[in-house]
């Protein structure tokens, strides 16, 4: 069986090798955990996986091997399994969904939530009041909602929750992905200020030519330090959710930056920017920093490069406590102006159709709160957003 799994993960291109495999067998061999499902993924990831940009990947060759394993989730709420399995998927019309009466706020959904789960004594579907599935109840999985909170599994695609009570796991865009094009890196070129800095690394050819004929024909060799653009770039990412349909134009980016610019510093976060941002995804509830020492950190004359498709609840960007994921204190658009005060020279580049943003309430919000400064992640939009920040 383990030497099918071991096969499974080379079929995944992931660097394991035989000796780390005999690693995992004298663990187990020496028993060193419980006969569970679980402690054997952490056992296998431990000793299989050399470097976490790995872990996304060995998650994903873990699950297709061991077919039909749930996924442990940590539910902020003890909801049984049994009332979140989809049973029934109900295809509402506009007209239908359009009839469906919103809450009347985040703090009245949240005060509904607690009270049904006092009230509620079994499995509910397709209906319009308990937790279930398949329904029009704000509370649940599966069903249709525009003010939801989603408990459990996988999205229906509506994507209109504005709470969502499951672990969450985001892996880091990768920054060595092959771009198929260079016209993302000639866009990105707009924005350069060369300078030479450093030691004294390259052949000026020129003052070499002049200083040998100057010589009497004696070579004379002149060097300069190499040239790099001088110009700094912050990149905030916003990674999973939504993002997800848009990772591969993303990391297209991300990977031209990162060669184009030496000065690149870069953070995640989730929907919109609060309090708090990271740099690696499978750490970022342990490793956080503080946007305020971020604002501290970087000085102004940095280009600050947003990218989002700004695809969310409202309230996630215009009222505290509306985060997906945990009680923010302030609203996500006192943090964006925050950001645009400190860092004068700043756009958001938004990978979603430009067509598409009159009809996201929070699109329209964010590029309000930035002074209408997004651009779609197209290459005019790129160049666009390029000539502005060179100002």
């Amino acid at each position: 069986m383990l030497i099918d799994f071991f096969y499974s993960l080379r079929a995944a291109k992931l660097p394991v090798s035989v000796k780390e495999y005999l690693t995992l067998l004298e663990a187990l061999k020496a028993n060193v955990i419980a006969p569970s499902l679980d402690e054997f993924y952490y056992l296998a990831r431990i000793t299989l996986v050399k470097d976490e940009q790995y872990f996304d990947k060995f998650d994903q060759a873990f699950g297709a091997y061991f077919n039909g394993v749930a996924k442990a989730s940590e539910l902020a709420f003890d909801v049984p399994l049994d009332w979140l399995k989809n049973k029934l998927q109900r295809d509402l019309s506009p007209e239908e969904k359009a009839q469906i009466e919103a809450m009347g706020g985040l703090d009245k959904l949240m005060e509904r939530l607690k009270e049904l789960f006092d009230e509620q004594k079994e499995r509910h579907e397709g209906g319009n009041k308990w937790i279930g599935t398949g329904g029009t109840s704000p509370f649940g999985n599966g069903g249709y909602n525009p003010e939801g909170v989603r408990i459990g599994g996988d999205a229906a695609g509506n994507r209109t929750a504005v709470k969502v009570w499951e672990a969450r796991a985001y892996r880091d865009y990768d920054d060595q992905v092959e771009i198929g094009t260079r016209n993302i890196k000639i866009a990105l070129r707009r924005l350069r200020r060369f300078a030479r800095e450093g030691a004294a690394e390259e052949l000026d050819l020129p003052d070499t030519i002049r200083s040998t004929a100057a010589n009497a024909g004696w070579l004379d060799l002149k060097m300069v330090p190499e040239r790099h653009n001088k110009v700094k770039v912050l990149m905030l990412l916003d990674v999973g959710g939504s993002m997800d349909d848009h990772i591969k134009r993303t990391e297209e980016l991300f990977s031209a930056t990162k060669a184009e610019f030496k000065h690149l510093e870069f953070y995640y976060f989730h929907n919109c920017v609060y309090d708090f941002l990271w740099k690696n995804n499978r750490r970022r509830h342990a490793e956080r920093m503080p946007t305020w020492d971020l604002l501290h950190k970087f000085t102004p004359d940095y280009k600050l490069i947003f990218v989002g498709d700004a695809t969310m609840s409202p309230y996630e960007v215009l009222q505290p406590g509306g985060s997906v994921e945990y009680n923010n204190a302030e609203a996500g658009a006192v943090w964006l102006r925050r950001l645009a005060d400190h860092f004068p020279h700043y756009a958001w580049l938004n990978p979603e159709p430009e067509g598409l943003w009159a009809y996201r309430q929070s699109v329209s919000a964010i590029r309000e709160v930035l002074g209408h400064r997004m651009y779609p992640l197209t290459l005019a939009g790129l160049e666009t957003a390029m000539r502005m920040l060179s100002k």
